[in-house]
């Protein structure tokens, strides 16, 4: 089975940022830009200009924003921190789909960053989010399912959702699967699936998999026919 060790902690705060690679919405050209300098002057240390564009931004319903400004709060980057308004800045920004928002709020309550931890929240969050396409909210499924934490215990479903997110390029997630192959755990025993994934996780700079690489050659050169 996966080590524990390799199952993903999620820890805030979430970057910033400027909605390019979510699958929200995509902005008019001028609040694109407003956000894009938004994000440029926090990237500077302007903290002060930044948060008055993104509050700017967000009270005109741009998502990205909202998040930002949400993530600059738990960050306590700002001379008065407010978790309650973060937690409605990300609830807003995630119920109008920005999948960022959705992930950094499923990381805000499963870490108790805004308060007791809800791992039950969290994971509806996360739900969603890995739907959207989030690799960071595949493997926080995947980790949700494999470990009984904030959903039911779930082996095939962990394997559904680390796949997902080995397809998206999560190294990871990729030993994770082909651990899963390996044992069967969860899916149908399979060495060559699990060479194969061991074998991309390899390519991609797991320092483990190129071990486990030849341990599954081993096996498979024991295989009679």
């Amino acid at each position: 089975m996966p080590t524990t060790s390799r199952l993903r902690t999620w820890l805030l705060p979430c970057a910033l940022c400027s909605a390019l690679a979510d699958a929200a919405p995509a902005l008019s050209p001028p609040l694109q830009a407003e956000l894009d300098h938004a994000v440029l002057a926090y990237e500077a240390g302007r903290h002060g200009p930044a948060r008055a564009a993104f509050e700017s931004l967000a009270r005109r319903g741009v998502p990205a924003a909202a998040h930002n400004l949400a993530v600059m709060h738990l960050r306590g980057e700002l001379q008065q921190p407010d978790l309650a308004l973060a937690r409605r800045l990300l609830e807003g920004a995630a119920a109008a789909g920005f999948v960022t928002a959705q992930l950094t709020l499923g990381q805000a309550l499963e870490h108790g960053d805004l308060g007791p931890r809800d791992l039950a929240a969290a994971h509806r969050w996360y739900t969603l989010a890995a739907e959207g396409g989030s690799v960071d909210a595949q493997v926080a499924m995947g980790t949700a399912h494999y470990l009984g934490r904030g959903a039911a215990k779930d082996a095939a479903r962990a394997v559904y959702w680390f796949r997902e997110a080995a397809k998206g390029g999560d190294v990871g997630a990729m030993y994770l699967l082909a651990s899963m192959y390996e044992q069967g755990d969860g899916v149908e025993r399979d060495l060559r699936l699990a060479r194969y994934w061991y074998g991309v996780a390899a390519k991609n700079g797991d320092e483990a998999a190129p071990a486990k690489l030849r341990q599954i050659d081993a096996q498979l050169a024991a295989v009679p026919g």
